[in-house]
């Protein structure tokens, strides 16, 4: 109900009906009208809105970003993009408008006008890769970690980068990483499973990783021999990879002489989500990887799937090759299932599953493998401001690896049968970890791991191309490590870092059987006395934050790798060479340093590093030469005296603008046996598998109207095959291409090129020279829905 006329009502009302009057009216009528259009032209911003897409510099939609809206001193409002990348805020009051999009693995991306500015109706935002002072690396520190602020030599791929490589294998597109090798130059599609172990920083390759390598801090070295199956994670279930050079023991233990490599997987996050490859290409190559995840009320599931065919390539050069000899094929299938519960925003539990199947012939008829590993790991994560965080982690694995092996004629044209392996092994691990933060000074991390680990190598020895004998040799490891590290401020521009962690571990129950195959049952059985062992692995370091973009870095730091049953228990020959197992081996133990300095400009577009380091490892195990003829080389494993990995690594990434993008990495290496009593003609001899040099670099164009553009090239300097440095490996340089078109929202078509000039290189010489793979053309599909 009113309460009677307006006061200017009462004022019309009561006003004289005259000539003044109507003036008076007239006035009045013209200052409402003003002020309703003064009111309407206020409130007008709050029926305009604002909206927009999200992409990223290939023009893709980035989904799930964040998107937040501030307005003057009004509460900022908060919008998440679609699959489709858009965003939408209906209306907003009069002042300065910023709009700030983030999203993982990006660089965040602010947007400003003035009132008087009128924004598109459609306003589009680029995102850019995250730059390298504003990556966060959680493998240097095992904690949340800005690079910026860590001393340790980490470089980060993120997903992108992965996408816009040519490289169809993890393996090779770690290959742009300076100091990354596998044993020998050849890549995970060609390569025997058992010379696919990491080396960094030149510390020394084998078929035994000197690196730990990790899918989300569970160890995917193989428990047996310590290499690598590079597919066991399904390449777009992959959201970054760190790469962490320079001993890693005081946080990893045994393994982690070189460094750590820890492949993280795609996070089950809000929303349905789904990526999908497929390609195909030369030499009867096809591949499809697959990854999707939901979540709904605090139940969440993943699921990734790979499956890779190539026909491959010959192995031995055409004025070599003989009748014996094919091409290198191989073929696997991965598969990882993920189920997740998150109990409330501060503790989640879960559980996963995998399967991984392979087969390969390694290039002669006879010379063929197979492996099938299972796994299962189950975790929890709970975070407490006053306790802190914790991590759980519980893994168990079975895998039967089989092999077999021949001796080929000087010809080429015959080969026989020499041997049949079956490598049975099963592990179970179990690792804890607590950090916290106390104040602003300092954070604490401190865990403790263990793991058991049982292997046997079966084999059935043949003559004359019949089965002639049986041999059996194994053994059990178990092992247990407590570690603790403190991140400390000790003012704004300098940070130390102090970490140490103590090993111990047992080999027991191994021993050897043999007999002849007419009589099962074994005619000599050699029983290995039990060994303990222990190792202290400390680590210190210091940042300095110089101003003006440039910090100094410096660190000292021991570390060790306790050897795998596979060498202490296994023989192996490939091709005319034959090694030896030695049940005697020791661990190898490195004591490191390295100092450098990292520059960044103040727009983040230039980005610098470069590190000098002295590595020595003492009771490096090695292939050592104990005899040699026309068609048989006879190594054994053995622990050298010392040897010294001294070098140099530079790298720097820089952004010309949105489009144009430059990256590259050198380092030189000089490693060499520094002392070997037993056998001093080896002394001041290179270290075989470690080139001195090794470059790379890639070019990256992308435009808003989709297209994407990459060059990566890769070259190595010359090495030797050999501990006696006879069989010398020339250098080689390759380069690789890749392009792509988005057509729509979702798809992307895709052309590949592997080694584009068609550079045919060593790789080995056993003696027979073997040569890396020719060029490789590919053309794929991708499909991404929801979540990236």
């Amino acid at each position: 109900m009113s309460d009677g006329p307006s006061p200017a009502l009462r004022i019309l009302i009561a006003w004289p009906a005259s000539s003044e009057r109507v003036k008076a009216l007239t006035l009045i009528f013209a200052a409402a009208c003003a002020l309703c259009a003064g009111a309407a032209t206020a409130q007008e911003p709050s029926a305009r809105g604002v909206a927009g897409t999200v992409r990223d510099e290939r023009g893709a939609p980035v989904a799930w970003a964040r998107v937040t809206l501030a307005v003057g001193l009004a509460a900022a409002r908060h919008a998440v993009t679609d699959d489709e990348g858009r965003f939408a805020f209906d209306g907003f009051p009069a002042g300065e408008v910023t709009l700030t999009v983030e999203a993982r693995g990006f660089a965040r991306a602010i947007r400003s006008w003035r009132p008087s500015d009128v924004p598109a109706a459609e306003v589009e935002i680029v995102l850019a890769p995250a730059s390298v002072a504003e990556s966060v690396t959680v493998t240097a520190t095992r904690t949340e970690t800005r690079l910026a602020e860590t001393a340790a030599s980490v470089v980060v791929i993120g997903e992108e980068s992965l996408a816009t490589t040519a490289a169809l294998t993890l393996d090779d597109a770690l290959r742009q990483v300076p100091g990354f090798q596998l044993f020998r130059r050849t890549g995970s599609r060609a390569a025997n499973p058992t010379a696919q172990g990491v080396s960094l920083r030149g510390v020394g390759a084998s078929g035994a990783s000197r690196a730990v390598v990790l899918a989300d801090g569970v160890p995917l070295n193989d428990p047996f021999g310590g290499w690598v199956y590079w597919g066991r994670v399904p390449r777009t279930s992959v959201s970054a990879v760190e790469v962490l050079r320079g001993g890693g023991s005081e946080l990893y233990g045994s393994g982690a002489l070189g460094g750590v490599v820890n492949v993280l997987t795609k996070r089950i996050e809000g929303g349905n989500a789904l990526s999908l490859e497929a390609s195909g290409g030369t030499q009867r190559t096809l591949d499809g990887s697959l990854h999707a995840s939901a979540r709904r009320r605090g139940w969440g599931a993943s699921l990734a799937a790979e499956r890779f065919h190539t026909g491959g390539h010959f192995l031995v050069a055409r004025g070599e090759r003989g009748a014996v000899d094919t091409p290198a094929a191989s073929r696997y299938s991965s598969l990882n299932l993920t189920v997740e519960r998150e109990i409330n925003p501060d503790f989640r539990v879960f559980a996963r599953g995998s399967y991984f199947g392979e087969a390969r012939d390694n290039g002669t008829q006879l010379q063929r493998n197979r492996t099938h590993i299972r796994q299962t790991v189950v975790g929890a994560d709970w975070r407490n401001e006053r306790a802190g965080a914790f991590t759980l982690r519980t893994h168990f694995s079975s895998q039967v690896f089989d092999q077999s092996f021949s001796a080929v004629a000087a010809d080429r044209r015959t080969e026989a049968l020499t041997r049949n392996q079956r490598v049975p092994s099963q592990s179970a691990g179990l690792s804890a970890q607590w950090s916290r933060a106390f104040g602003a000074s300092h954070v604490v991390v401190a865990g403790l791991d263990a793991r058991e680990v049982r292997g046997a190598s079966d084999e059935i020895i043949y003559a004359a191309g019949r089965a002639s004998s049986r041999v059996g040799a194994g053994g059990r490891e178990r092992s247990a490590g407590l570690f603790v590290e403190d991140l400390i401020r000790v003012s704004p521009k300098l940070l130390l870092t102090a970490g140490a962690r103590l090993d111990r571990w047992r080999n027991y129950d191994a021993l050897s059987a043999s007999g002849p195959v007419s009589n099962p049952a074994p005619t000599s059985v050699r029983v290995f006395p039990d060994r303990t062992e222990s190792a202290f692995s400390p680590r210190a370091s210091a940042l300095y934050a110089a101003g003006g973009g440039l910090s100094l870095h410096a660190s000292a730091y021991r570390a060790f790798r306790a050897p795998t049953l596979n060498e202490l228990y296994r023989d192996f020959r490939v091709g005319g060479v034959l090694t030896l197992a030695n049940e005697n081996l020791r661990a190898e133990k490195l004591t490191g340093g390295e100092f450098g300095a990292r520059l960044s400009s103040s727009d983040s577009r230039l980005n610098a590093r470069a590190t000098a380091f002295f590595l020595s490892v003492a009771r490096p195990v090695a292939n050592v030469t104990l005899s040699e003829t026309p068609s048989l080389i006879t190594r054994q494993r053995q622990n050298l005296g010392r040897t010294r990995s001294d070098g140099v690594e530079a790298e720097f990434d820089m952004r010309f603008d949105e489009r144009w993008s430059l990256a590259g990495g050198y380092q030189f290496t000089s490693a060499a046996v520094a002392r070997f009593p037993v056998n001093p003609a080896l002394e001041g001899l290179r270290l075989p598998q470690v080139p001195r040099h090794g470059l790379a670099f890639r070019v990256d164009y992308a435009v808003r109207s989709r297209h994407a553009l990459s060059l990566q090239a890769r070259a190595s300097g010359g090495q030797f095959d050999d501990d006696l440095n006879r069989l010398r490996l020339d250098p080689f340089l390759t380069l690789d291409a890749f392009a792509s078109r988005h057509v729509g929202p979702r798809f992307e078509l895709f052309a590949a090129a592997e080694n584009l000039t068609g550079a045919r290189y060593e790789v080995g010489r056993t003696p027979t020279t073997t040569l890396g793979p020719p060029r490789a053309l590919r053309l794929g599909l991708r499909l991404r829905a929801g979540r990236r």
